[in-house]
């Protein structure tokens, strides 16, 4: 069927000073799955917000149809009695909880005023077979994977009997089989009847799932594409989003690349939570002065835990191998001597290891490297605000001043501010784990950008990355990771995704 489910007239929406949204319309076919796009800040999250009734009406402009019914929704308990369900990108489980209990918190299944457990429990069964994740219900939410985590969040979707299922973001966290499971899930939906909205910047899974997808620019609608016509292109998309061709996804750069900086010989890692299993075994490799190296693998592959390790032993037990600076061989056995080598790590997850969000942007700038500010074990704050104030003008960061709260911003302005800080403590050595996750294509080329410039500084560069297209576009020389093995390296001239992959899946012997 190709008649409209839901309808969104002239949407808009205003902060203190900002407005969000101006005028928006959204027009979602039944039965379809509907993706939006947009930069960070385009306003994909409040157009959102405001048809679940996060944001109620009143507190912004236009309408809202949903089965050619005007709605008035003055929370999200009024858009869930019509259907309407959202799954923000940060998971709402509670991790004490069971399964069930998850899936059921605020529908509660009741007899005679106390919760009927064995009902619960086989509800929640039946809605796990249906999502196709085999757990036991009674298991703690804290006890699966993300990508469990997000399968568990859309069964209790169903339990609402959902008829527009909203998911911001959901593969964002997730590895390339959770990923893929999910979007046939999300196919198999759309089959049984339920229109299903998907805000995403990853524009490939968006190629392959989406029916439609509008995109929205600076708070407005820009346009609406049909996906299924076969002459839309992921450059099709970014052209609508970012309003001009990208004739390059990636910056150019000439690099120049001098003497070695660091080497890694025979670096072994075990689990600390599996004994006796090897996550790193016997791996090795080198950075040279003004060059970008990157670090491929698939998910399981050890490259988070190989550049954790090597950054102060922050992971792993049971560590052997050799680590040289410029030929000398150095200690790293915690975070401040890795940083006093001049090493730093940006870690794959800015919002819980890289960033305190409810600080501001000047102390997230100085927390790596206060004895650079302080004095007799006092900070000078004009200092701390001056270098912040640097930062925030050299590097781009969207935000009115070194004072706002870092959790406020955007995920790409969040990043560069995890970069500065550590920029700040001046390192030879910058390890990159997963640089431009969940941001979007515009703050992405930004990232980049400022990559090359740090190379350009003679800085050595390790960027790890899930996307073999990202570490294809901006680095000199790539090792490949599998089962914690390097089973070699690929220069520039000889890139291609078909031998990284033979080597990103090699059992080396």
């Amino acid at each position: 069927m190709t008649d409209a489910i839901l309808q969104m007239r002239g949407i808009t929406k205003t902060f203190p000073g900002v407005t969000a949204l101006s005028d928006v319309n959204l027009t979602v076919r039944r039965g379809e799955i509907h993706a939006i796009c947009g930069e960070n800040g385009a306003g994909k999250s409040t157009l959102m917000k405001v048809l679940s009734g996060v944001y109620p009406h009143g507190t912004y402009d236009g309408d809202i149809l949903f089965d050619a019914e005007p709605c008035v929704f003055h929370g999200i308990r009024d858009s869930e009695r019509r259907g309407i369900v959202i799954i923000h990108q940060e998971l709402a489980l509670i991790p004490y909880l069971s399964i069930a209990e998850n899936i059921f918190l605020g529908n509660e299944r009741v007899h005679r005023g106390l919760i009927d457990w064995n009902r619960t429990n086989a509800d929640a069964g039946a809605l796990l077979a249906r999502v196709g994740l085999r757990e036991n219900p009674v298991t703690p939410a804290m006890d699966i994977g993300v990508g469990k985590q997000q399968l568990v969040e859309i069964a209790k979707a169903l339990s609402k009997e959902v008829r527009l299922l909203i998911l911001d973001e959901p593969t964002a966290a997730l590895n390339d089989e959770d990923s893929a499971h999910l979007l046939d899930l999300l196919r198999g939906l759309r089959d049984q009847g339920i229109t299903c909205v998907i805000i995403s910047h990853k524009l490939n899974e968006i190629e392959a799932i989406a029916d439609s997808t509008t995109i929205l620019r600076d708070g407005r609608t820009i346009e609406t594409l049909d996906m299924r016509s076969g002459n839309v292109s992921e450059d099709r998309i970014i052209s609508g989003m970012v309003g001009r061709d990208l004739e390059h996804r990636f910056p150019p750069h000439e690099p120049r690349i001098g003497e070695e900086v660091l080497r890694i010989e025979d670096w072994t890692v075990h689990s600390p939570t599996q004994h006796g299993r090897r996550v790193v075994d016997g791996a090795g490799l080198a950075l040279r002065a003004g060059e970008i190296v990157g670090l491929a693998g698939l998910m399981g592959a050890g490259r988070t835990e190989l550049a954790m390790s090597v950054f102060g032993r922050s992971y792993g037990v049971d560590i052997s191998g050799r680590v040289y600076k410029r030929g000398r061989p150095i200690e790293l056995r915690t975070v401040g001597e890795a940083i006093a080598h001049g090493i730093a790590y940006a870690t794959e997850d800015r919002k819980r290891y890289g960033l305190n969000l409810i600080e501001d942007i000047q102390r997230n700038v100085s927390g790596a490297a206060l004895d650079k500010l302080s004095r007799r074990g006092w900070v000078d704050d004009n200092r701390e605000y001056q270098v912040a104030e640097n930062y925030r003008g050299s590097l781009n960061i969207k935000a009115p001043g070194v004072g706002a709260v870092t959790g406020t911003l955007s995920g790409g302005n969040q990043q560069k501010v995890v970069l500065a800080k550590w920029i700040f403590t001046d390192p030879d050595v910058l390890i990159l784990d997963e640089p431009t996750r969940g941001i979007d294509i515009g703050a992405k080329y930004e990232i980049y950008t400022i990559i090359n410039q740090l190379a350009d500084q003679g800085k050595a560069i390790l960027v790890i990355s899930s996307e073999l297209p990202e570490l294809l576009g901006i680095c000199d020389r790539i090792y490949a990771l599998s089962a914690g093995r390097i089973t070699g390296s690929v220069d520039r001239s000889e890139f291609s995704p078909e031998r990284l992959m033979h080597l990103m899946t090699r059992i080396k012997e």
